[in-house]
């Protein structure tokens, strides 16, 4: 084997990312490296790649022990990495990014003729015939790609880590990728792949390793691998096993006949592919999918985060306009995103100020709302949804990851918002805050609220959804109502080959 893997484990505050992962890469291999979010897929790249130093494990590579402390010192060693966001200079040349660190020199002065010679040297080789005398950043993404992949293997030559490469890329651009992707093992490199992209991984691959909550639970070869099954081992969910999926409630005079909201060919190149959607007061809308499906996109999306290509969203009085997140809030929508501690709270201020945060962007700061209405939202919301915290001043950041949560949901609330969307509301958060917040989704649904809810945890959705909307590969490809919301149903369709129009 030309790299080997065998018993990595690390740990960050007594939590382990990996727990005795076996890991094993073939030359003349693209060996597909999946798994959800916290998988421990990240942490095993930077443990190869020297940004982390492993606790425990041995690291083989073409049968030496290597231990590499730093990026560049994996990179001397053969390892290089290629990630979804190109690092390399998009002010600089190609072939200047190309030769970086090691320019051709005369007399000590850089050659720019024998510069940009090498350059289209290790291009064309690519299959590439660009202008290396042009800034890298007047290229395509897939051009920067292809550049990155080539720099890398210049520079390293044995292994190449391709870490989501294909992100924002269409489907003529991954094909230009996967040539040369294909042209790299054919000649004797071994390439790691991580992708969300099943179709993808199914094209490319020859051998897969799932790890699941820093266990790697399979490998197996991509040609003999059910899409079914594996599925269900990124998920953790068998489909033999007994549901359990409950009774669900009762939609009777709860959600309404007509819809609020109309969303009709909404979409973005290369984000998600348009879609149709109508959005009913009362009503819990689950969208499933794993990661890196589409899932947040179309979230981001119906919230202004990101600008639409295509599309819109309507109600009873017209257009609605989306172009922000400021025209969204005005609009009456809410969005608790699914990284509570970077996008969701300022943890620095106290849990009044957080609460208030949403009602006062509605308002506009020309009417700032008093300090008596501040102390009053977050009393009501400290006692109704039972945050625990021993003052309204407190600095969230110093609540529980299920308080904060709900400190989060309490914003949107006391916005009083027509369409709230949940991005993974309950991560990361204890057994016992979880059940309140499911229990409080279904309250604020019977006061007339819809909802969009977002989670890896398919239990959570089937118990909390009216609908199930399924997302792959950028594209919404089913949609599932009453006794279809199963975990059977859900993996079937997330796994399948053929895409259904929703």
């Amino acid at each position: 084997m030309l790299l080997t893997i065998q018993n990595l484990t690390k740990s960050f505050i007594g939590m382990k990312a990996l727990d005795n992962v076996d890991f094993e890469l073939a030359a003349g291999e693209v060996h597909a490296l999946l798994g959800e979010n916290g998988a421990g897929k990240s942490t095993l790249i930077k443990c190869l790649t020297g940004a982390y130093n492993r606790d425990d494990g041995i690291i083989r590579l073409d049968g030496e022990t290597i231990s590499p402390q730093s990026t560049l010192e994996a990179q001397d060693l053969g390892i290089g990495t290629v990630y979804q966001e190109v690092n390399l200079l998009s002010n600089l040349t190609v072939a200047q990014n190309l030769t970086f660190g090691r320019e051709p020199r005369r007399f000590g002065i850089i050659n720019g003729a024998a510069m940009r010679r090498e350059a289209e040297a290790m291009i064309a080789g690519y299959g590439l015939d660009i202008d290396v005398s042009r800034d890298l950043g007047s290229y395509s993404v897939a051009v920067q790609q292809i550049v990155a992949i080539a720099r890398a293997v210049a520079l390293s030559g044995k292994v190449l880590i391709l870490d989501e490469p294909t992100a924002s890329l269409d489907a003529r651009e991954v094909e230009m990728l996967f040539d040369v992707v294909r042209k790299l093992r054919d000649q004797g490199l071994g390439i790691i792949f991580v992708s969300h992209f099943l179709d993808q991984v199914f094209s490319l691959t020859d051998r897969v390793t799932v790890l699941r909550n820093g266990c790697k639970i399979t490998t197996e070869k991509t040609a003999e691998l059910d899409r079914v099954r594996l599925i269900s081992h990124m998920l953790g969910r068998e489909l033999d096993e007994a549901e359990t999926d409950g009774e669900r409630r009762g939609t009777e005079g709860r959600v309404s006949a007509e819809p609020v909201l109309t969303v009709r060919g909404l979409g973005k190149r290369n984000v998600v592919e348009p879609f149709d959607l109508d959005i009913r007061s009362g009503e819990v809308i689950g969208l499933a999918g794993l990661l890196g499906s589409g899932r947040t996109e179309t979230a981001e999306l119906m919230f202004g985060v990101r600008s639409a290509s295509s599309g819109s969203v309507s109600d009873k009085n017209g257009k609605v306009s989306l172009s922000s997140p400021r025209d969204a809030i005005a609009a009456g929508f809410g969005f608790a995103p699914e990284d509570r501690k970077t996008d969701g709270i300022i943890a620095d201020l106290s849990v009044r100020e957080n609460i208030a945060l949403a009602l006062q962007a509605r308002r506009g700061w020309a009417r700032p709302i008093s300090r008596t209405e501040q102390d009053r939202l977050a009393a009501e919301y400290i006692k109704k949804l039972d945050i625990r915290t021993s003052s309204a001043e407190k600095p969230i950041g110093e609540l529980s990851g299920g308080n904060q949560q709900k400190v989060v949901l309490a914003r949107w609330l006391a916005m009083n918002p027509r369409f709230l969307i949940l991005d993974e509301p309950t991560r990361g958060i204890d057994v016992g805050a979880h059940a309140e917040i499911l229990n409080l989704i279904q309250d604020i649904t019977k006061e007339g609220m819809a909802i969009l809810i977002i989670s890896s945890e398919l239990d959570e959705l089937i118990a909390a959804s009216d609908r199930v909307i399924v997302v792959r590969d950028r594209r919404h490809v089913a949609e599932l109502t009453g006794a279809q919301i199963a975990t059977e149903n859900i993996v079937k369709a997330i796994a399948s080959d053929e895409r259904e129009a929703v």
